[in-house]
């Protein structure tokens, strides 16, 4: 089958992916007025106007509204070989916001393009992933390929912990039929230079935590010495969870034991590409990283429980800061959690320790979402096979496998209602790429040799069936 071209996606793609580029689709965790906004159904329209301008031999292309969530963009085209087996294409459109000042030259909305790399919020993490969907099933039509009934969706709340995805799952439950490959195209890679399948992703775990004291600040000169501080009860909350030396979460019920074979792949990987994890990311000169090893930090991304303070209330930026007791802080926490914990036993376990006997009788008020992580079931023959053949035909190597340490709950929902499906999750996620960092940046060739590997995926599984 004739290979998908850069100048083919530049043609096809690029101009409507710009456009998006464009939109502040922010998920509703992080603009809590999306509807009234209406950036999130912006987009949606956007990329139903563009699917249905594909060349199928026959496809639907619907937008679903369920009342207060967010909306779902559903492209369904019909097979081209006899058989009831269904295929999904999972990805999504929402956004994390921009996060802070970007580079100069580069801002969250206003599309940049500096050789093959187009640099804007949400590119990669995750618009590309209707372009590549579409454009790989349409390339296998162009060129007679067989190929199974496909339903491409692209849900619009993942960036928030898909809040929506159930009831959505639910609502679509009979139109997606008899699932028996999910592709989700919203994953990572360690290198441009092959086709990455995520074997496991870590589980989350996002908390917003309040600590109050007072009804307003006060001088600090009348109440300090006095009333405790609510950021020092916060330290002694966040010491119950973590220790503060090492970074090690504390808590049992985060914790899990690392099947042997992750253990052997992390050894692998690290034997080929030495310390991958420390060269992609942009520390500080002389910085010491956590773990002993190479391998030990590829397994501390992808199976060890961690804690980030991603976010900070009540705390005045430096420039006004007065001497003032503040009446309360606020944290948001980001556990990650290890692909075979149970996410909710691990809120659980996590609301326990930060609310029972507070320091100094302070009040304490707590928010939880919790999403599992996953691990892909044992791939089958044919899949396998395929996969080689379609990182062979795009990149001219073998595929990589290897965890992630982020958050996909799309896999881990189908995983439970489809316990016999094969999956694949891929994406474009390299490098650099810096999802949910400033300067996001989607590798143009990496995102054109994906859609050549989806559509070979696809033609092995509709062949295999036909077989």
């Amino acid at each position: 089958m004739p290979a998908i071209t850069l100048n083919d996606f530049e043609r096809d793609a690029l101009d409507t992916l710009t456009t998006y580029a464009t939109i502040p689709c922010l998920s509703p965790d992080y603009d809590h007025q999306w509807s009234q906004h209406g950036y999130i159904e912006q987009a949606t329209q956007l990329l139903a106007q563009w699917a249905r301008q594909r060349t199928f031999a026959h496809a639907d292309v619907s937008i679903h509204h369920l009342d207060g969530r967010t909306p779902v963009l559903v492209v369904t085209i019909d097979a081209t070989t006899p058989g009831e087996a269904t295929a999904v294409l999972y990805g999504h459109l929402d956004k994390q916001p921009p996060l802070g000042d970007w580079s100069t030259g580069l801002e969250p909305y206003a599309p940049v393009r500096r050789g093959d790399r187009l640099f804007a919020r949400g590119v990669a993490d995750d618009g590309y992933s209707t372009f590549s969907a579409l454009l790989a099933i349409e390339n296998m039509e162009a060129n007679n390929i067989a190929h199974s009934r496909i339903v491409v969706l692209i849900e619009a709340s993942e960036e928030s912990g898909s809040p929506d995805l159930e009831a959505y799952l639910d609502e679509l439950a009979e139109h997606l039929g008899n699932v028996e490959l999910m592709i989700c195209l919203d994953s990572g890679a360690l290198t441009y230079d092959r086709l990455w399948v995520t074997t496991s992703l870590r589980g989350m775990l996002h908390v917003e935590l309040t600590i109050k004291v007072l009804t307003q600040g006060q001088h600090s000169g009348s109440a300090s010495g006095v009333v405790p501080s609510s950021f020092r009860v916060l330290r002694q909350l966040l010491d119950r969870v973590e220790d503060a030396t090492t970074g090690d979460v504390l808590l049992d019920e985060l914790k899990c034991e690392i099947p042997a074979n992750y253990v052997d792949d992390a050894a692998a990987l690290a034997q080929e590409f030495g310390d991958v994890i420390a060269h992609e990311l942009p520390t500080l000169d002389g910085l010491e990283l956590m773990g002993d090893s190479p391998e030990d930090r590829i397994l501390r991304r992808t199976w060890f429980p961690t804690l980030s303070i991603v976010g900070m209330g009540g705390i005045p930026e430096p420039e006004i800061a007065g001497n003032v007791l503040r009446p309360f802080t606020t944290a948001v926490l980001s556990f990650r959690l290890p692909p075979t914990v149970d996410a909710q036993r691990a809120a659980d376990a996590v609301i326990a320790a930060l609310t029972s006997d507070v320091p100094s009788s302070a009040d304490v008020t707590i928010k939880t979402i919790a999403a599992d992580g996953w691990m892909t079931p044992p791939l089958a023959p044919w899949l396998r096979h395929a996969l080689e053949v379609a990182s062979q035909e795009a990149f001219g190597r073998a595929p990589g496998f290897t965890g992630e340490g982020g958050t996909i709950p799309f896999l881990a929902s189908l995983a439970k209602r489809y316990p016999e499906v094969q999956f694949v999750a891929t994406g474009v996620l390299g490098p650099q790429s810096n999802a949910h960092a400033i300067d996001e940046m989607l590798d143009l060739p990496m995102a054109v040799c994906v859609t050549n590997c989806v559509s070979t995926v696809l033609g092995a599984f509709a062949a295999q069936k036909e077989s």
